[in-house]
């Protein structure tokens, strides 16, 4: 899942709080376990600490979940107030082994910035995590898409400078795919030969660029409910993805 935006402003009227709820509601209520939930960024609306309060409570699952941020978090009240850390500047990146496959979370995020790209800390960790686990399939995950959707409002911020990510990756073919958000759409696409498959939004989707709007800067639709992506990576270490939507409550 990705891009909960959690806002706390009466602004918000607990919209997004609302949407995030439905689909860990969903996600709680299956009847078997999964091996991890990710939250590929976007997690909060302001980067606020009221808003990574509401995310922690929300977010709670007897599932594993891993996060990551995106361009609209903000390191030190992230690490502080959702994942109880010490404040830091520092990139946010977490990772998940088990003897059948690796998840490796990358923060993309740049302070300040919309557009994404991996700091030389975020390529050296996710190396030497790589490295550890050469024998299983990996994963690996971040908000910002490394390549365009052809979704010109999204592309101007995607991840750049992302021939360092595909040289890192060259060195390393247990690498099954790449899991990305940001788009606030559904899509999949390919990225240094493997698959690049790009969770929906929890709070909007995407217009699509030839999708009819009624105003130049109308690039989401509020009205779509939110959704998630299954990927489900078998034995043979072939992964398929299912995408569902999450119908909210009736008002």
């Amino acid at each position: 899942m990705s891009d909960t935006h959690i806002d706390t402003s009466p602004e918000d009227a607990g919209r997004s709080e609302a949407r995030t709820r439905a689909v860990m509601d969903y996600l709680n209520g299956l009847p078997y376990d999964l091996d991890a939930i990710l939250v590929t960024g976007d997690i909060a609306d302001h980067g606020t600490p009221s808003e990574y309060e509401a995310a922690r409570k929300l977010l709670a699952t007897r599932h594993p979940l891993l996060t990551c941020p995106g361009n609209h978090d903000v390191r030190p009240a992230y690490r502080e107030h959702l994942l109880g850390e010490p404040p830091s500047p520092a990139p946010v990146n977490q990772s998940h082994v088990t003897d059948r496959f690796l998840l490796a979370l990358c923060d993309t995020s740049v302070p300040g910035k919309p557009h994404g790209t991996l700091e030389e800390e975020t390529l050296s960790w996710l190396s030497d995590t790589l490295t550890r686990a050469p024998d299983v399939p990996a994963l690996i995950a971040f908000h910002h898409p490394p390549v365009p959707l052809h979704t010109p409002y999204v592309d101007e911020i995607r991840q750049f400078d992302e021939a360092r990510l595909a040289e890192l990756t060259a060195r390393h073919p247990n690498v099954t795919a790449f899991l990305a958000g940001h788009a606030h759409t559904s899509a999949a696409t390919t990225f240094a030969s493997r698959p690049l498959l790009v969770a929906p939004g929890v709070i909007s989707t995407l217009r699509l660029p030839w999708e009819p709007r009624t105003h130049a800067s109308h690039h989401v639709h509020r009205d779509l409910p939110p959704a998630v992506a299954f990927h489900v990576l078998d034995e043979g270490g072939r992964l398929t993805t299912h995408y569902r939507t999450v119908p909210l409550p009736s008002p």
